[in-house]
């Protein structure tokens, strides 16, 4: 969800020390988007697990291949905190909107630390939703889209301060904390933002949760509306903040 090349989520797992080679669990994967980067990071002699339980998410993952010189995933149904021993230990974990919806952080923390090897590196990149929208022009619609968001986060039992927890996380959790680091989500006239595709893949949970009705929404037009705004402004937009950490398991 950043506007730079490569990604924050690609240039956060690479600058963690995801390589060829290794073998890595990514936990929460939903569809897959993380766990097939992941697979283009390891190469042909890496290994790569995507645990998820949503069945339907897992179904779309399972039908997505990589491509011949990346390690081919494999998707298995499983909770985060109910990893099963046989899955045997990993080089790394990874996580992306995870442990924000975690009622224990810390306990979730050390459970998948359980399977990290000695030295073994966990990275987790979570979105902060209490330092934005944030402008110097109006931008009603983008900050009436943005809350949409944030209060079906909100009514979920996300934690919506999560990026500013990931370090007293990790630490209570018992590992190393190598680094933290935060990135906003800038969108110019010219930039483009998928803002209405999100809330379009949120529908469901936002009508579900009571946040705004179809109504509101008015899905079908929301993007070319946004778009609308953006180009019709000469200002900037900050919709979101990311942020990363990674931490080690001691050896």
């Amino acid at each position: 969800m950043s506007n730079t090349s490569p990604d924050f989520t690609e240039r956060l797992l690479v600058d963690a020390g995801i390589r060829e080679g290794m073998r890595v669990l990514d936990v929460g994967c939903g569809s897959g988007d993380v766990t097939y980067l992941l697979a283009r990071l390891v190469g042909s002699t890496g290994a790569v697990v995507g645990a998820d339980h949503d069945a339907n998410a897992l179904a779309m993952a399972r039908q997505r291949n990589a491509p011949r010189d990346h390690a081919q995933p494999e998707f298995i149904d499983n909770d985060l905190l109910g990893l099963a021993e046989s899955l045997g230990v990993f080089d790394a974990i990874v996580g992306r909107r995870v442990l924000m919806y975690q009622a224990d952080t810390v306990a979730a923390v050390r459970a998948l630390a359980q399977h990290l090897r000695p030295g073994g590196i966990l990275v987790f990149q979570e979105h902060d939703t209490t330092l934005v929208p944030a402008s110097l022009d109006g931008f009603l619609l983008h900050k009436r889209a943005q809350g949409w968001i944030q209060r079906m986060i909100e009514r979920e039992g996300a934690d919506l301060h999560i990026g500013f927890n990931l370090h007293r996380i990790f630490t209570q959790a018992g590992l190393s904390v190598e680094t933290v680091r935060g990135e906003c989500l800038i969108q110019t006239p010219g930039c483009p933002y998928a803002l209405g595709h999100i809330v379009r893949a949120c529908l469901p949970r936002i009508l579900a949760h009571g946040v705004a009705s179809a109504e509101e929404v008015e899905i079908e037009t929301l993007q070319a509306r946004l778009d609308d705004e953006r180009t019709q402004s000469e200002g900037i937009y900050i919709g979101d903040m990311i942020f990363g950490a990674w931490a080690k398991k001691s050896r």
